[in-house]
């Protein structure tokens, strides 16, 4: 049911009891769908499911309907973004901004000619993990605690581990691509402004 690679058999079947108490079923299928891209079902990749959730919910997002997400970390948050939400980094949907932060901001498409939306930032709030303290020892990194230790607290705290505020977001001007020729390795390269080289040989 779940494919799961390098991991023990412990752990397999510790994580799949634990699956198994998750009463929510929209939730459930949203796990389901995570583990095989993910590979196993961290604490970060269930705290990503978490924030969209909260995401979908406070912006009142549709289903279908697109949402812009800029995560602070690279590690596994993004990825729930990409499999339930459609936002990768190839349609520029998804945008790493890694600042080692449990934290993303969520935005809707903004309607045609809009210069600003609304979005929200989201983060594991340390201040209320100190009430599950071994999820508060993992976040810290004051103790090494396996994922299967730390998902059912997860679940059980659910949304009151976060905080949530809204933020006012620029809409980026689109640009019309130019191509151009670097003139060092003569290979092609999208110019961002008007330089002559690209990104490899301006290193």
């Amino acid at each position: 049911m779940y494919q799961l690679h390098k991991n023990s058999d412990q752990e397999k079947h510790s994580m799949e009891t634990i699956l198994k108490q998750v009463k929510d079923p929209e939730l459930l299928s949203q796990i389901e769908k995570v583990v095989p891209f993910h590979g196993f079902l961290t604490s970060g990749a269930l705290i990503g499911i978490q924030m969209l959730n909260i995401a979908r919910r406070e912006l009142d997002v549709r289903d279908g309907e697109r949402i812009y997400v800029t995560c602070e970390t690279k590690s596994c948050v993004p990825d729930p973004f990409q499999i339930l939400a459609g936002a990768t980094i190839g349609n520029n949907g998804l945008k790493i901004n890694n600042l080692g932060k449990m934290a993303v901001t969520v935005n809707k498409q903004a309607p045609e000619g809009m210069k600003g939306i609304i979005g929200i930032r989201i983060y594991l709030d340390p201040e209320k993990t100190k009430d599950y303290p071994k999820l508060h020892a993992w976040y810290l990194n004051t103790e090494k605690l396996h994922h299967e230790e730390v998902v059912p607290v997860l679940l059980e705290a659910g949304d009151n581990v976060y905080s949530w505020k809204t933020v006012d977001l620029e809409v980026p001007v689109r640009k019309k691509k130019r191509i151009q020729c670097c003139k060092k390795c003569g290979e092609m390269f999208v110019q961002h402004d008007d330089e002559l080289l690209c990104g490899g040989c301006t290193e």
